[in-house]
């Protein structure tokens, strides 16, 4: 007589630790949980504790700012001054949401350098870009090679960060007054800027595997599909929707809902007072934005501190 044994086996799910861990993103604008005019820079952290400052602009209060903390390296989109930072604030919540008080002058050297210089972080950018920030390193003392290069298709590593650029839309000249001296000055009386080759966005991929698409001042580009999201396959977008200088509200949701079609968006470079009291403001462009998107909004609110786990979804900050 046959016995029929049967074996259960209870399967237990293996959960990842890093798949489980979260990437964090800090807003560092003009005014304390607002969403304000000048708000361009973001620190990025991944699990593994790697910083990145994208886009330092004109509202961090100086190389000193105690917001910044760790900084291991600073990403840079193009060379105009509301984004490497040809000035900036003095400190948090001077001035207003609309116009926040930039008067600290940065120039030559640029807030970026500054910031790279005090924290020993290096400087990751694409184009001609790297040969600029590393003249200004090696004359501050620095190490030139901390300003270092990453071309369209290409990636360097940083700690668990992979980082690449994509193509932006836009202009990137370097202002005579970031150049100094007698250049410089001839520059600026013939109202040229100096080349700096095209603009860049980046896509970044985290240890957790979050993908995230840096879209810097752009309009629409075939890339966003191919290569942003065919390619990478972007789960969360920074994007910017101030319209005049880059994307309005109805073109970056168009990028959105029909290119990328991400997870979730952080809304950028509103140039406007686009919150009160931490709320989305009516009849502003960011209001616009969020009516038009069909993905979920979250508002980069200064100083406060939202989590993306893998898939893109922020899971608290939010």
């Amino acid at each position: 007589m046959l016995r029929l044994v049967l074996t259960f086996f209870i399967i237990f799910p293996v959960i990842s630790v890093t798949n489980a861990a979260t990437v964090k993103i800090m807003p560092l604008g003009s005014h304390d949980g607002e969403f304000c005019a000048r708000d361009r820079a973001l620190i990025l952290e991944d699990p593994d504790g790697s910083r990145l400052l994208y886009d330092a602009g004109q509202t961090v209060a100086g190389a000193g700012d105690p917001r910044l903390g760790k900084i291991d390296a600073i990403l840079v989109s193009h060379m105009h001054g509301d984004h490497v930072g040809s000035q900036h604030i003095k400190s948090v919540n001077q001035g207003t949401c609309a116009k926040p008080n930039t008067e600290i002058d940065a120039l030559p050297n640029t807030l970026t350098v500054d910031i790279a210089i005090a924290k020993k972080a290096k400087i990751i950018t694409g184009s001609e870009m790297p040969k600029f920030f590393a003249n200004k390193l090696k004359k501050l003392g620095g190490d030139p090679k901390d300003s270092q290069l990453v071309r369209f298709g290409a990636s360097i590593k940083l700690g668990g960060v992979t980082i690449t650029t994509v193509p932006a839309t836009h202009s990137n000249g370097i202002a005579g007054g970031m150049i100094g001296g007698n250049l410089g000055g001839l520059l600026e009386e013939a109202g040229l800027t100096a080349y700096a080759g095209p603009p860049t966005g980046y896509v970044l991929t985290f240890s957790n595997g979050l993908v995230v698409y840096l879209s810097g001042d752009t309009g629409i580009t075939a890339e966003q599909e191919t290569v942003v999201a065919k390619h990478y396959k972007a789960k969360l977008v920074v994007m910017n929707i101030g319209d005049t200088y880059t994307n309005g509200p109805s073109e970056a949701a168009f990028v959105l809902n029909e290119l990328i079609k991400p997870i979730s968006v952080i809304p950028s470079h509103a140039n406007e007072a686009a919150t009160q009291n931490g709320k989305v403001a009516e009849n502003t462009r960011t209001a616009a934005f969020i009516e038009a998107s069909r993905v979920a909004v979250y508002l980069p609110l200064s100083g406060r501190t939202m989590e993306f786990d893998a898939g893109g979804r922020c899971v608290k900050g939010c």
